[in-house]
């Protein structure tokens, strides 16, 4: 569906997300006015707006005149190792509370829709046995940031109750594509200086979504009149090991990966002994996500594969990082 003279405003527009989603969203057709905490560059094209610190003050009032539709993306974003005195606090007021007023102001403005990017980790942190998290399942996040995007959510659905603003959600795996950051860059790092790593004996299965398909998803919901009071679960819908995923990467880096076996239950140990359990069981532990629904009621198919995705991610990263 491309929209016509419609104005769609995205924060969180400078991060790796958000700057693709904007480049998209202006191909497509839509008015981009991109919600900024400071004055930067956006890409061409979009319109930009200062708002200040996006928290549960954030005055709205010039970022939503004339806006159809809001893609919020902005977040206090998960983080291995929170040095703050109360996480939850913090995350609660950037990404629960900061949610809120958007919505609450966005209903007072007429805004049509708000999509609002969640995250899996509202479903919890391992599947078991083969299960695909689905839409279905009762919420079970297990750590702060987690908790204050189901409240969140929650906070989004109450003002859509209470309102004619359409409330659509999204929960989203681990994103990759070029300009990532995080833990996939670091292991990116990790494969280009050929450093031996001892996964070769690990056995799961882990869903991912590239920027690509995401940003496409994103725009899906911002569209399409079926999305409107809808929450989606998002993948590129191939799972993959935690090994086979370094060897594609390594194999499209032209640094292939070097892979060592090591039980898995002493790498366990040495994560609890290091502190580091949570960084260890995302490589070790499965993660996979049913996205049949996005795909029924929205029509929706990736346009990219994973293993396109990975090559992609790969070769930008060769450009930037060489």
């Amino acid at each position: 569906m491309r929209p016509t003279e419609r104005r769609l405003l995205i924060t969180g527009a400078n991060g790796f997300v958000g700057r693709h989603l904007c480049a998209e969203s202006i191909k497509r057709g839509w008015q981009v006015r991109a919600a900024l905490r400071s004055a930067a560059s956006v890409c061409s094209g979009a319109e930009s707006v200062v708002v200040g610190q996006i928290d549960e003050q954030t005055d709205w009032t010039n970022a939503l005149r004339d806006v159809d539709t809001i893609i919020h993306l902005a977040a206090r974003v998960h983080v291995m190792r929170d040095d703050a005195d109360d996480p939850l606090r913090e995350y609660r007021r950037f990404n629960t509370r900061a949610t809120e007023r958007l919505a609450r102001c966005a209903a007072a403005a007429a805004v049509k829709r708000l999509v609002f990017v969640s995250t899996i980790k509202v479903n919890g942190e391992e599947t078991l046995g083969g299960h695909r998290y689905k839409e279905s399942d009762a919420p079970a996040p297990q750590d702060s940031y987690g908790v204050s995007k189901w409240e969140a959510e929650e906070a989004i659905r109450r003002v859509a109750e209470k309102t004619k603003l359409q409330a659509v959600i999204v929960r989203s795996p681990l994103a990759y594509g070029a300009g990532v950051k995080g833990n996939f860059k670091q292991m990116l790092n990790v494969l280009a200086r050929g450093i031996p790593l001892p996964f070769a004996s690990v056995r799961n299965l882990r869903s991912f979504v590239s920027v690509g398909n995401l940003v496409d998803a994103l725009v899906a919901c911002a569209s399409h009149p079926a999305a409107a009071g809808q929450t989606y679960l998002l993948s590129d819908g191939d799972d993959i090991s935690t090994p086979e995923l370094l060897r594609q990467l390594g194999a499209a880096l032209g640094h292939p990966a070097r892979l060592l076996p090591c039980p898995p239950a002493l790498l366990r140990l040495v994560g609890r002994l290091t502190g580091r359990s949570d960084q260890v069981e995302r490589l070790l532990g499965s993660l996979q996500i049913d996205s049949d629904k996005i795909r029924r009621e929205l029509q929706w198919a990736p346009p990219v594969n994973l293993q396109d995705g990975l090559r992609q991610t790969a070769e930008w990263y060769q450009r930037t990082d060489p």
